[in-house]
């Protein structure tokens, strides 16, 4: 979980299994994030970009316009929870990015979204 003085996001992973194929080397994840409005006035979430690491070092980099095709305004004290998605080709990986936001006044804001693990449970691999 990351802070800044206006928001916080918060992120869980985890393998969806019935959607991969570890044979063709196939493994697909999911993530859940929520973000939170800490600041006094309504936040708008822009853009994102994600870089996407896979077990061997290969990196993609994704970004665009909001989220789940979305671009979500936040009040304050509230949150914006989503669930998306990542196919790697490789049992293990890792993601990181940051979001822009936009606030009520027009200032652009980076949030930072820091390193998380994707990863097949020990029990299925």
């Amino acid at each position: 979980m990351i802070d800044s003085s206006r928001v916080c996001v918060q992120v869980q992973s985890f393998y969806v299994e019935s959607q991969s194929a570890p044979d063709e080397d196939r493994y697909v994840f999911a993530y859940t994030i929520t973000i939170r409005n800490l600041g006094r006035e309504k936040v708008q979430l822009r853009s994102r970009y994600w870089l996407i690491t896979n077990g061997n070092g290969r990196e993609t980099e994704v970004q665009g316009d909001g989220v789940i095709g979305e671009q979500p305004h936040i009040m304050p004290g509230d949150e914006f929870q989503y669930t998306s998605g990542a196919v790697l080709e490789t049992p293990m990986g890792t993601m990181q990015g940051h979001y822009v936001m936009i606030d009520e006044r027009g200032e652009q804001f980076h949030v930072d979204i820091p390193v998380f693990r994707l990863a097949v449970p020990s029990r299925i691999h």
